[in-house]
């Protein structure tokens, strides 16, 4: 079984492991048997991080995998996982933060979180579902927000926040009122989209962070097929007898950041942990920072004219 290596984060003793399970399958679907087979499989391989949210209806699938993986010996203790989950934004209001989280530790079966993140740095009218309509999207409210999650770390319902999908200056405005800095940026980074500018920022904060869409998530509505594609990225995956998704993986554990994939298929699950014992070329390095950068996620459901981001501009400060 593969041991795989951690990070450390701001929060004292606190670290993180740099390769994580996603558990975010498009269409959102909930009860998905597959969903938490996949979970237990990937327990047995070696993972311990597992990745989900309120939005993708995999908490209480993977709560049952965790059970699962209890009662067979899989694991001794629920502290061997470390678990992240995510505010999804219609709860993104002072008083709903912390009966969302008590409702994803109750889907999940647990006592506690290692991770919360913010899905996404807007809010939509309470009650909102998804697909959600123009009239439901709000502006965020940031320092009552994230009063709201500094205190579900007080109460150790979970042992470290974060965020996703955050700009740099976004980043900027939490951090002016922050008592707890946040300890993660979960963003999409890939190499065709490497986020040299925010990872430098966060870098600068002590904000560690992890990628999505580490392949480029093709298949779904904001994934790109430029990754998997990348006749730069083929020609390094050739000459080192890996694969495509190796190399990126490789790539991006070679910028001390954690990655979380996603893949429910045995071998492939396997595949994306078999990336610690060799290394690409200062080389192979510099060819993929030539790749040309394209944002996937673009996250164009937000823009609206009566909303708070009327263009794209609004969304990611520049950062595209």
């Amino acid at each position: 079984m593969v041991t795989i290596p951690v990070a450390a984060l701001t929060s004292k003793g606190k670290t993180i492991p740099l390769v994580g399970f996603g558990t975010a399958e498009y269409p959102f679907s909930s009860s998905n048997e597959a969903s938490k087979e996949a979970a237990l499989q990937a327990i047995r391989i070696g993972y311990r991080h597992f990745d989900t949210a309120a939005l993708y209806q995999s908490e209480q699938p993977l709560g049952e995998a965790i059970a699962e993986a209890l009662s067979l010996g899989l694991i001794k203790s629920r502290d061997e996982l470390y678990i992240t989950s995510k505010l999804w934004v219609n709860n993104t209001h002072r008083h709903l933060v912390l009966p969302a989280l008590q409702n994803t530790l109750k889907n999940l079966g647990l006592e506690y979180l290692d991770l919360y993140l913010i899905h996404f740095p807007a809010s939509l009218r309470p009650g909102s579902g998804y697909p959600f309509k123009e009239d439901d999207i709000l502006a965020m409210d940031y320092e009552s927000v994230w009063e709201a999650m500094e205190e579900c770390q007080l109460l150790r319902l979970t042992k470290t926040i974060g965020v996703s999908n955050f700009t740099c200056k976004k980043l900027h405005k939490l951090l002016a009122t922050a008592k707890i800095p946040p300890a993660v940026n979960q963003v999409e980074m890939n190499p065709v989209w490497q986020q040299k500018k925010l990872r430098e920022f966060c870098e600068e904060k002590s904000i560690h962070i992890t990628a999505y869409s580490p392949l480029g998530a093709k298949g779904t509505p904001w994934g790109t097929s430029r990754v998997m594609e990348s006749e730069i990225l083929k020609e390094i995956a050739t000459s080192k007898g890996k694969t495509v998704a190796q190399v990126c993986l490789r790539w991006i554990y070679a910028q001390g950041v954690s990655v979380v994939v996603k893949s429910f298929d045995k071998e492939r699950m396997k595949e994306n942990l078999d990336i610690f014992d060799w290394k690409l070329s200062a080389e192979d390095l510099q060819k993929i920072e030539q790749i040309p950068q394209s944002r996937g996620s673009l996250a164009e459901i937000y823009i609206t004219e009566k909303g708070p981001f009327k263009s794209l501009e609004d969304i990611w400060d520049g950062e595209i």
